[in-house]
């Protein structure tokens, strides 16, 4: 394993997302029509929009994440497409969303945010428009299919599930094995957040350009219609190539903290509102009418969720950050950055600003799980590429993993 963290901490870095495991019935959850191509006895699972996904194959995750860093992984997760069809999909979509959705070109996608009356985000995902009257919305974690149903009520447009099971193929030679896997069909310019229909040795799929990791990568919208066996056995055999492997949540989840990515239910929900979180951007009021306009245009527009670094220590899930000897901040997220070479973690303060100002530039305290005090600093997020170079493959050849 590369040295890449303190080595007494190597332990809590393999383990950090796991938590209690509990042996559970399935019946009420869905399993990946993939799932007997990699589920073990040894498997840790979580539940995510119903359907179960790994969370540890007791992997070696460091090695993991300097493969996505470098070459390709492959992620089978539990992300739920949402079908909104008709002529009012539309009026749907921004009754629902805090963005504009009528501008969308065919195959294009956009990342959009979903409010309560009070101005609390519900959701997050990616609108993928698919036709004139045809869109899928890719929702995190939650109920929203039901949401869109109500607020269709009296619209003329079909919410459904399309039956869909997404697998994530990340990092920089992801879209050259796009290209092998379906020869002749890569467009010309297929940019960031683009998206279309391919053939995977006849068996279609929708992709887009986007993913879960801050690296360059493609997301694959299974077809019901295919078997996914086959299916499987076929990115597998293009993939042997570019040595394909499957990982579970923890590389993943290291990476998208470095790329400042928010989780919902982790990082954001409908206690915070976009601007809490930074992504005010993403609140779109002119000639708007979306659920929760009215709050949002008299919330307070100020931060609240920052980057924290420690050289030191490690945050984790909960660790309090103090000022003073006092609790200001809990970490929603927090690991070691096997780039960065420090730990890194989200801070979501209880104010915007303490009694010496604003929170980004000041040197506050983590006390980690063993008792330690550490120093650390409020940042900026994200830690990584800011301006999304790597994902939009503007960055090549520039990360090597240590020997």
């Amino acid at each position: 394993m590369p040295n890449t963290a303190p080595s007494h901490d190597l332990d809590r870095v393999i383990h950090a997302h796991s938590h209690s495991v509990l042996q559970l019935n399935t019946k009420r959850f869905d399993k990946s029509p993939y799932f007997d191509k990699w589920a073990t006895p040894s498997t840790i699972f979580g539940i995510y929009n119903t359907r179960l996904y790994p969370v540890s194959f007791g992997e070696d995750v460091i090695r993991h994440y300097w493969k996505l860093r470098t070459g390709i992984m492959l992620y089978d997760v539990p992300e739920k497409p949402i079908s909104i069809q008709g002529p009012d999909a539309i009026a749907v979509l921004e009754r629902a969303l805090t963005r504009k959705i009528s501008d969308m070109k065919l195959w294009k996608a956009r990342y959009a945010i979903a409010c309560t009356p009070q101005g609390g985000i519900i959701m997050d995902g990616v609108v993928i428009r698919l036709a004139e009257d045809h869109f899928w919305y890719v929702q995190a974690n939650g109920g929203f299919e039901n949401w869109l149903n109500l607020l269709s009520e009296g619209m003329d447009a079909v919410v459904s599930d399309p039956q869909s099971r997404v697998l994530q193929i990340q990092g920089p030679k992801a879209l050259e094995f796009l290209a092998k896997a379906c020869p002749g069909q890569m467009p010309e310019k297929f940019g960031y957040f683009n998206a279309g229909r391919f053939s995977f040795n006849g068996m279609e799929a929708v992709v887009s350009r986007t993913g879960f990791t801050g690296e360059m990568g493609i997301e694959i919208y299974g077809n019901p219609a295919n078997d996914p066996h086959k299916f499987w056995d076929y990115l597998f055999e293009i993939g042997k190539e570019f040595d394909l492997e499957m990982g579970a949540g923890g590389s993943m989840t290291l990476r998208r903290v470095e790329a400042g990515i928010l989780d919902y239910d982790m990082d954001i929900n409908p206690n915070t509102t976009p601007y809490d979180v930074g992504l005010g951007a993403l609140v779109e009021f002119d000639g708007a009418n979306f659920i929760g306009k009215e709050a949002l245009q008299k919330a307070d527009r100020r931060q609240r969720l920052f980057g924290l670094t420690s050289q030191t220590g490690i945050p984790r899930v909960g660790t309090q950050v103090l000022d003073g000897g006092v609790s200001v901040a809990r970490m929603t997220i927090g690991d070691w950055s096997p780039t960065l070479k420090k730990g890194i973690g989200y801070a979501l303060f209880d104010k915007p600003e303490g009694v010496a100002g604003a929170w980004v530039g000041r040197t506050l305290k983590i006390k980690t799980p063993d008792g330690q005090m550490h120093d650390c600093n409020i940042v900026e997020l994200p830690f990584l590429d800011p301006e999304k170079r790597i994902p939009r493959g503007l960055e090549q050849g520039l990360v090597q993993a240590p020997a």
